[in-house]
């Protein structure tokens, strides 16, 4: 039996992205944010909180880094969203590794292993949230998370999700099937 729980959105996995961006001053700066994804072949969305420096930061700069956070960088990536940026820099008290992406005016945190450098394409307030969506102009990949084919390994990744309903982070699981072929039983 189903049961009813009103107005709650629980959706799986979300992905805990680190959005990287520039200030005013070309000061880096980084948040971690549960609310975005891929939304077509080449660009991501984010829905960010008006108030947030790294929304500011956008609206200013209309660039940014997307890295994907993995087990690796779980306290750090953690940090990055208990903090805001108006209160601490960040990337100094984590003492991270910053270099500026050669494709956007943004910065790309060298710690993690897979970072997209985006341009804002478009930014609008909707549901009193600001919600942004970046063209990928590069994607960036550690060789260390790479196959022998040279693409993405997710096993060795080991991308963090988000669980909304527990608020705690698990690790993307198992292959358990193959995309576009599995189905093709049902035809």
């Amino acid at each position: 039996m189903k049961k009813n729980f009103g107005k709650k959105t629980i959706l799986a996995p979300l992905p805990v992205l680190i959005v990287a961006t520039y200030d005013e001053n070309g000061t880096p700066d980084a948040m971690n944010a549960a609310w975005g994804g891929q939304c077509s072949a080449h660009h991501v969305a984010l829905n960010l909180s008006i108030g947030h420096k790294t929304t500011k930061n956008l609206l200013q700069k209309r660039a940014f880094t997307l890295s994907i956070a993995n087990l690796d960088n779980l306290m750090l990536s953690d940090y990055f969203g208990l903090v805001s940026g108006h209160k601490a820099n960040k990337i100094e008290v984590a003492s991270v590794h910053v270099s500026k992406s050669t494709f956007v005016d943004a910065p790309v945190i060298e710690e993690y292993p897979l970072t997209l450098e985006c341009k804002v394409i478009s930014m609008e307030e909707r549901f009193g949230e600001m919600y942004v969506v970046g063209e990928v102009l590069n994607m960036q990949a550690d060789e260390s998370i790479l196959d022998d084919m040279g693409r993405v390994d997710f096993d060795k990744l080991k991308p963090l999700s988000f669980d909304s309903s527990a608020r705690t982070y698990r690790v993307l699981g198992e292959t358990v099937g193959t995309a576009f072929k599995d189905g093709e039983k049902l035809l």
